[in-house]
């Protein structure tokens, strides 16, 4: 199954492009994230961290 699907790729013109795009997508979402952990201030934090812990969700 993987010889069939490899061999059909291979003929489609420009297809490594698709592993570089995925693997850029997921590296710029993790370092956006990465930056937004550690800029998200302190008390913002604090707030979501207890939400599980309320008694009345409203």
């Amino acid at each position: 199954m993987f010889k069939f699907v490899k061999g059909y790729m291979e003929t489609i013109d420009g297809v490594a492009i698709y592993p570089i795009i995925s693997l850029l997508i997921f590296f710029i979402f993790f370092v956006v994230l990465f930056g937004w952990v550690f800029t998200a201030s302190k008390d913002y934090i604090s707030e979501v961290s207890e939400l599980p812990l309320e008694k009345d969700n409203q």
